[in-house]
């Protein structure tokens, strides 16, 4: 009754990953049609102007392609994340975020690092560690979902592509595991089984053997008046 409570599908389950979506792509239309270039305020590593791509890289995108591809996963993740971990996902979203763009900043490369990229593996680690992490039937099934979905994205946290901010993969992926065992405590967790003893279970001792409680019979004497 416990877990049903805490899987009741609230609004944020659908608002908060049409909202962020929405945000990114309305800022890559006004990009594209007032002609400017938002990519000098993504992450800039080891700078003080660069520094505040912490906190604006994740809504910055360089073409169509790089939005569509970081678009799916993050509604399907961030609606994972609202609905079974919702007591935990504002913290993970925006704290999560925020220490992302800044792992990215204090160890990449020279260079601009944009994108939501850094928030979709974080939401993926997170969501796939807690669930093994914490034993619940239904939070494994949903970490066997997305590794099937999104395991082979595992690959991008390696420098094997050149064009992708592949430190900003990995700081999110860092960041994820380290909120999953930080959580691991809150939200769906398996509980310890608690035995019941039952009739059958009194027909035993201690040690296994059967024995049956004995009945006592109370007599008492009747005294009859004539």
């Amino acid at each position: 009754m416990k877990d049903e409570n805490q899987l009741k599908i609230s609004k944020a389950v659908f608002a908060v990953p049409i909202v962020y979506i929405v945000v990114i792509w309305g800022l890559y239309w006004v990009e594209i049609n007032f002609n400017f270039n938002f990519n000098k305020y993504g992450v800039f590593p080891r700078t003080f102007v660069g520094f505040r791509g912490v906190f604006l890289t994740h809504f910055i995108h360089s073409n169509t392609s790089h939005l569509f591809n970081n678009s799916i996963p993050l509604f399907v993740l961030l609606s994972s994340l609202f609905y079974f971990y919702k007591e935990v996902a504002y913290k993970v979203l925006l704290f999560g975020g925020v220490l992302t763009g800044f792992l990215t900043w204090g160890f990449a490369r020279d260079s601009y690092h944009i994108g939501a990229s850094g928030i979709v593996y974080l939401l993926f680690s997170f969501v796939f560690f807690s669930g093994i992490i914490k034993k619940h039937y239904r939070l494994v099934a949903l970490s066997l979902i997305i590794i099937f979905l999104y395991g082979s994205m595992i690959w991008y946290v390696l420098p094997i592509k050149e064009g992708i901010s592949w430190e900003g993969h990995l700081s999110g992926f860092l960041v994820g595991f380290i909120f999953a065992i930080v959580y691991r405590n809150k939200g769906i967790v398996q509980e310890a089984h608690q035995f019941t003893k039952t009739a059958f279970d009194a027909l035993f001792d201690e040690k296994g053997n059967f024995s049956p409680p004995k009945i006592v019979e109370n007599e008492h004497d009747e005294e009859l008046e004539i």
